[in-house]
């Protein structure tokens, strides 16, 4: 996200100051792609399509980094061609396959761009998977959680003795002087308040879940207060990623009826 979305410099930011006029020789549409050293497994059907150690990721203004594979580091005779053509003006005319693996065949679940348009980065020999086309992807011995990370995107989760007062509908329902504040690369701070100083009765679980790469599965709740019900306006990680340990055991809250209030 840092570089390509949000506040990242290949996104336009609109905050921060360089001491020259970056966007004077860059690109509206800028390709970045650099090694990923970190080793990249995909399975599909308990068979590994994908095992390599020379991945790269392509950053691309607009959109989330993608992992490109050497098309040498996939099995022999898993990839088969595909009539399916698409065309990118930064990029090339992008060439698909097909993935079989026993007996099951997975349309267009990869793309490759053989030759690609002057100034591209170079992406010939390699190939890029629909991630969700495949059963799981591993970084290392780790599942990859939703999209491969962006090495320049960065979460701290820091203990704070700011006094945080969350309202929904206007009634307070959480008030703390020992929350976490999370501090995301081209996202607003996020303010986690210990379960304890939740009021209680408020919350009850929701079905809703989300994935974040960087700190884990989120699990939602909804409140209600005076009566009626606000969906989904606060989430919790259970088990947190590293970056974010220190949200564990907290809520953090967000929603059109939501006010959090942040002061010294």
């Amino acid at each position: 996200m840092s570089l390509t979305l949000g506040t990242g410099p290949l996104a336009r930011p609109s905050t921060g100051q360089l001491n020259a006029d970056l966007w004077s020789v860059a690109p509206a549409h800028a390709l970045y792609l650099h090694p990923v050293q970190e080793r990249i497994r995909g399975v599909l059907g308990g068979r590994t399509v994908v095992d390599t150690t020379g991945a790269m990721l392509l950053h691309e203004t607009g959109l989330l980094p993608r992992w490109y594979l050497p098309g040498t580091d996939v099995a022999p005779g898993l990839l088969q061609p595909s009539p399916t053509r698409t065309t990118c003006p930064f990029k090339g005319e992008a060439r698909y396959w097909h993935l079989e693996v026993g007996g099951s065949r997975v349309e267009d679940a990869a793309w490759s761009y053989p030759d690609p348009v002057a100034g591209c980065p170079p992406l010939a020999g390699l190939v890029s998977f629909y991630l969700e086309r495949l059963d799981t992807w591993y970084v290392e011995e780790e599942e990859l959680l939703g999209h491969p990370r962006d090495p320049f995107h960065r979460v701290d989760a820091r203990r704070s003795e700011r006094h945080v007062v969350v309202r929904i509908g206007g009634e307070v329902v959480a008030e703390t002087r020992t929350p976490v504040g999370v501090f995301e690369t081209g996202l607003p701070v996020r303010w986690y308040v210990p379960e304890a100083d939740v009021r209680d009765g408020v919350l009850e679980p929701s079905d809703t879940t989300s994935v974040c790469p960087y700190k884990g599965m989120a699990s939602y709740e909804h409140a209600t207060v005076g009566g009626r019900r606000y969906d989904d306006v606060a989430w919790r990680y259970r088990e947190p990623l590293l970056e974010a340990l220190p949200a564990a055991g907290h809520r953090c809250f967000d929603g059109d009826d939501v006010e959090v209030q942040v002061s010294v």
